[in-house]
Protein backbone atom coordinates (compact mmCIF):
# COMPACT_ATOMS: atom_id res chain seq x y z
CA UNK A 1 0.00 0.00 0.00
CA UNK A 2 1.24 3.13 -1.33
CA UNK A 3 1.54 5.87 2.19
CA UNK A 4 -0.36 9.14 1.62
CA UNK A 5 1.53 12.08 2.41
CA UNK A 6 -0.02 14.42 4.98
CA UNK A 7 -0.35 18.19 4.72
CA UNK A 8 1.74 19.20 7.88
CA UNK A 9 4.75 17.26 6.55
CA UNK A 10 4.58 19.33 3.54
CA UNK A 11 4.02 22.29 5.48
CA UNK A 12 6.79 21.53 7.22
CA UNK A 13 8.94 20.37 4.36
CA UNK A 14 8.82 23.55 2.44
CA UNK A 15 8.96 25.54 5.53
CA UNK A 16 12.32 23.97 6.03
CA UNK A 17 12.93 24.88 2.38
CA UNK A 18 12.12 28.59 2.97
CA UNK A 19 14.80 28.45 5.81
CA UNK A 20 17.08 27.24 3.39
CA UNK A 21 16.27 29.67 1.05
CA UNK A 22 17.09 32.27 3.83
CA UNK A 23 20.18 30.92 5.29
CA UNK A 24 21.61 31.05 1.29
CA UNK A 25 20.58 34.53 0.55
CA UNK A 26 22.90 35.86 3.86
CA UNK A 27 26.07 35.44 1.72
CA UNK A 28 24.09 37.29 -0.84
CA UNK A 29 23.43 40.52 1.39
CA UNK A 30 26.74 40.13 2.69
CA UNK A 31 28.35 40.40 -0.69
CA UNK A 32 26.79 43.71 -1.11
CA UNK A 33 28.03 45.21 1.66
CA UNK A 34 31.71 44.11 2.02
CA UNK A 35 34.12 42.84 -0.23
CA UNK A 36 34.78 39.78 2.46
CA UNK A 37 32.59 37.98 1.08
CA UNK A 38 32.91 37.01 -2.41
CA UNK A 39 30.66 34.03 -3.49
CA UNK A 40 30.55 32.86 -7.12
CA UNK A 41 27.23 31.54 -8.82
CA UNK A 42 28.61 27.85 -8.46
CA UNK A 43 29.03 28.15 -4.88
CA UNK A 44 25.57 29.48 -4.67
CA UNK A 45 24.26 26.31 -6.62
CA UNK A 46 26.49 23.78 -4.55
CA UNK A 47 25.53 25.23 -1.39
CA UNK A 48 21.64 25.18 -2.50
CA UNK A 49 22.37 21.32 -3.93
CA UNK A 50 23.73 20.85 -0.31
CA UNK A 51 21.33 22.50 1.71
CA UNK A 52 18.68 20.81 -0.34
CA UNK A 53 20.06 17.47 0.21
CA UNK A 54 20.36 17.84 3.82
CA UNK A 55 16.62 19.58 4.28
CA UNK A 56 15.26 16.05 2.22
CA UNK A 57 17.53 13.77 4.18
CA UNK A 58 16.02 15.10 7.52
CA UNK A 59 12.32 15.27 6.49
CA UNK A 60 12.70 11.51 5.14
CA UNK A 61 14.08 10.24 8.34
CA UNK A 62 11.14 12.10 10.23
CA UNK A 63 8.63 10.62 7.81
CA UNK A 64 9.66 7.25 7.50
CA UNK A 65 11.56 5.72 10.94
CA UNK A 66 9.30 5.64 13.98
CA UNK A 67 11.72 5.25 16.64
CA UNK A 68 13.01 8.45 18.22
CA UNK A 69 16.34 6.57 18.93
CA UNK A 70 16.91 5.93 15.53
CA UNK A 71 15.93 9.16 14.14
CA UNK A 72 18.26 11.08 16.46
CA UNK A 73 20.88 8.82 14.88
CA UNK A 74 20.19 9.10 11.14
CA UNK A 75 19.94 12.88 11.25
CA UNK A 76 23.06 13.39 13.94
CA UNK A 77 24.80 11.38 10.90
CA UNK A 78 22.84 13.60 8.22
CA UNK A 79 23.91 16.80 10.10
CA UNK A 80 27.90 15.38 10.82
CA UNK A 81 27.89 14.44 7.02
CA UNK A 82 26.44 18.12 5.64
CA UNK A 83 28.94 19.83 8.46
CA UNK A 84 32.32 17.56 7.31
CA UNK A 85 31.36 18.41 3.59
CA UNK A 86 30.53 22.00 4.03
CA UNK A 87 33.77 22.13 6.23
CA UNK A 88 36.18 20.28 3.38
CA UNK A 89 34.84 22.93 1.00
CA UNK A 90 35.34 25.91 2.81
CA UNK A 91 38.54 25.58 3.78
CA UNK A 92 39.87 21.85 3.31
CA UNK A 93 40.48 20.74 6.96
CA UNK A 94 41.24 16.83 5.23
CA UNK A 95 43.21 17.96 1.96
CA UNK A 96 41.24 16.62 -0.50
CA UNK A 97 40.93 17.50 -4.20
CA UNK A 98 37.44 19.33 -3.54
CA UNK A 99 39.10 21.25 -0.83
CA UNK A 100 38.11 24.95 -1.75
CA UNK A 101 41.56 26.72 -0.19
Amino acid sequence: MIKQTSKPSRKRYFGMLGLGAALLSLPFLAMQFTKEVNWSAFDFLLMGILLFALISGIEWTLRNLNSTSKRLVVVGLILLSFLLIWAELAVGIFHSPIAGN
